[in-house]
């Protein structure tokens, strides 16, 4: 049996099937740890989730901005942005069970023998691990609650509040925990954000830094997947922290890790989408 994680999809599915092929991956046997971005952008984001909802029982699987971008576009299609590539989606024979189990996905997995968490964006640098399984929690919970389900969707778009504030409550709460997890990648010590910088790490404004390159970060002692930082182009140099997104819709690759080897697969996505 072995263990995977795969940078962001966003509709590719080619390199995917690809980099699955190459180590032989078999969902009767080994699994697949999904960084979210599942759809959006590619040429085949119905394809995909099909695809994988046809193997979800190989899967862990962290939902990303795009991901909750999709379920808000299902209740209200007018929030579908010129490059997206999701109606085919929404008028999908199967869209409702395709959407019902994105819906019951996590915005942060850890795995305790590991100890190593899986996440879209980022965990702020003031929670240790167990804060923010705790607050991750609080927006998976709104998801899979019928009556909090569409006051969430309608409500998460924005950057502020652009700080945790355990005051915070209703939808300004819920905002800010779900830009942490799907949304971050500069912040401040105590977790204020910036979300409109999206470069490399040489981008930083004024006074922020990369969320994992904070000296006090509280979750240093766990190794943190992530994805959702294209311009990063798959390297991290930060200790225990690794970075998967390798920039797929954008004509980079696809990264695939051995999570417990280390061993690193890649598939040229402008080769395998063309």
């Amino acid at each position: 049996m072995a263990t995977y994680a795969v940078g962001d999809l966003q509709g590719c599915l080619k390199p995917l099937q690809c980099l699955l092929e190459r180590v032989a991956f078999d969902p009767a046997r080994d699994r697949l740890w999904l960084v979210g971005d599942l759809v959006n952008r590619g040429p085949a984001s119905l394809e995909t989730l099909r695809f994988l909802y046809g193997m979800r029982d190989a899967l862990v699987c962290v939902l990303g901005n795009h991901d909750l971008h999709l379920l808000a576009a299902s209740r209200n299609i007018e929030r579908l942005k010129r490059g997206d590539t999701l109606r085919e989606i929404l008028e999908a024979p199967d869209r409702d069970e395709l959407l019902d189990w994105l819906r019951q996905q996590k915005l942060l997995h850890y795995d305790e023998q590991r100890d190593t968490a899986l996440v879209h964006a980022g965990i702020p640098p003031q929670w240790h691990i167990g804060k923010a399984l705790r607050r991750a929690a609080e927006v998976e919970n709104a998801l899979r609650d019928d009556a909090l389900y569409p006051m969430f969707l309608d409500g998460m778009y924005g950057n502020e509040p652009a700080r945790w504030d355990k005051e915070l409550h209703g939808i300004a709460r819920l905002r800010v925990i779900t830009n942490y997890f799907t949304r971050m990648r500069f912040c401040k010590a105590d977790g204020t954000l910036d979300l409109k910088s999206k470069e490399g790490l040489d981008t930083a404004p004024a006074g922020y830094l990369p969320w994992f390159s904070h000296k006090h970060r509280k979750t240093r002692d766990q190794k943190i997947i992530f994805g959702h930082w294209a311009a990063l182009e798959g390297h991290c140099d930060e200790p225990g922290v690794f970075a998967l997104d390798s920039g797929c819709v954008w004509g980079g690759s696809m990264t695939l890790m051995n999570i417990d080897s280390g061993e690193y697969h890649r598939c040229d996505c402008s080769e395998e989408t063309a």
